[in-house]
């Protein structure tokens, strides 16, 4: 009798440990097999340039991800790091403070977002990352970008920013998030009103960093940090390092580690043009263009925000979709535009210099500075709306006699070459084609 109860009981074990083993089969095959489950979307075969390209060839397995995330990142389309993400990944993971100076378009987002997202911890319910950006569209941009990196996780993201009902933000705040993307006023609203408890919050991102820091904030990044811990991460991204960045670095930053992938400003995908006009010429000369380049999207920059409205009206008038967006319209109506223009439902966008910072719209492959800016920095953060993740793109500009000393001075202090326009623009220069090899794969 001891003897069968010896047997069965020693086959109760064997048939656990069976159970066991095939329970870690199961895992180990499911571990495998996760990324074949995942909805990763059509590879983009555009052709790309070497500020994207010009990588060590790492992978984002290699950064120890969570599953979750990588889930998100491979779901976005994120097949390899950029050379942003490649450097300021790794570092801001460790810990240290960044200051990182890339080109607009480049994955500067992903650089600081992929590393906020894994340090969170969704099981505490507290504010514990901070990303401050200049203005209200990018803020929206930003926090999409965020939320789709963290659908696989438990991580609540939240924006807020200024022209939006501070109530809803408050309502918001108190269901515990963890993440919060913000433009600096309406987030000293929040944390005046003790809405906003930043005693937890240890990471602070600042994108776009030279135009926070510049007269237009007035001193806000100072306030923001005031009200957080003595134990903090900075992550600093900027593609102009003027003198308010360097003094806010050494102020706040301890010891940051710093990259810089800025030996040369412009991007290399957008080839840029001049074309001599009077003013008057100025909506002929938009109509010839319009009717000869292969627009896929185009943005059209105008110096102050009734100019935008009158061209607006003029481009509608020759029989063309268009969109404006400025300032000065009411925050319903520049999320709407924005958000419409970048699902495509219109081919040409004009705006003021709101547009210049951060706004990534993958289809622009043609930008037109129908104002010519006075300043190189404004000039830089335009055209780079085209182009954006090293894919092919045109910029180019209406020049009047009055422009002309601004345009050899941009030249100068950007380093680069604004080319007369040609009778007819090579469409390979910003029509973007697939790589030869898609139809062979096919």
């Amino acid at each position: 009798m001891m003897t069968e109860n010896r047997i069965s009981s020693s086959n109760h074990v064997g048939n656990s440990m069976s159970n066991q083993t095939k329970g870690d089969v199961d895992k180990t095959v499911e571990d495998i097999g996760w990324k074949s489950k995942l909805k990763i979307p059509p590879k983009d075969r555009r052709i790309k340039t070497s500020d994207v390209t010009d990588t060590r060839g790492n992978e984002f397995e290699e950064f120890c991800l969570k599953r979750e995330l990588l889930m998100g990142i491979f779901e976005k389309g994120w097949e390899k790091p950029s050379p942003i993400q490649e450097a300021s990944i790794p570092i801001a993971l460790s810990g240290k403070d960044v200051l990182a100076r890339a080109k607009n378009g480049t994955g500067k987002t992903g650089a600081y977002c992929i590393p906020v997202l894994e340090q969170v911890d969704p099981k505490k319910d507290a504010i514990q990352a901070l990303i401050v950006v200049p203005t209200r569209e990018l803020a929206l941009q930003t926090s999409q970008i965020c939320i789709e990196l963290a659908k696989h996780t438990d991580i609540r993201v939240m924006v807020t920013t200024g022209g939006t009902n501070l109530r809803d933000d408050i309502m918001r705040i108190y269901q515990n998030v963890q993440v919060i993307i913000a433009t600096p006023g309406r987030m000293i609203d929040l944390m005046d009103k003790q809405v906003a408890k930043m005693d937890q919050c240890r990471m602070l991102v600042l994108d776009e960093a030279d135009k926070l820091l510049s007269q237009d904030f007035k001193g806000m990044l100072d306030m923001v940090i005031s009200r957080l811990p003595k134990e903090r991460q900075i992550l600093l991204f900027s593609a102009t390092f003027p003198l308010s960045v360097k003094q806010f670095m050494e102020k706040h930053l301890r010891e940051p580690y710093e990259i810089n992938l800025m030996e040369e400003l412009t991007l290399k995908g957008v080839t840029q043009y001049y074309a001599f006009v009077q003013e008057r010429q100025k909506v002929h000369c938009l109509n010839t263009l319009f009717s000869k380049l292969q627009i896929n999207q185009s943005i059209i920059f105008c110096n102050s925000t009734q100019r935008v409205e009158l061209l607006a009206k003029k481009i509608t008038e020759l029989g063309y979709c268009c969109y404006y967006i400025h300032a000065r319209m009411a925050q319903a109506h520049r999320n709407r535009v924005f958000h419409d223009f970048r699902a495509g439902l219109c081919r040409n966008l004009v705006c003021s210099d709101l547009f210049t910072r951060g706004i990534d719209v993958q289809a622009v492959n043609v930008v037109i500075n129908f104002d010519f800016p006075r300043m190189a920095e404004t000039y830089l953060h335009r055209i780079g709306r085209s182009g954006r993740f090293g894919h092919l793109g045109i910029a180019i500009n209406l020049i009047t006699y009055e422009d002309r000393f601004a345009l050899h001075r941009i030249e100068q202090e950007l380093g680069t070459e604004i080319k007369p326009i040609p009778k007819v623009i090579d469409p390979a220069l910003y029509v973007s084609r697939p790589d030869e090899d898609d139809s062979a794969e096919k």
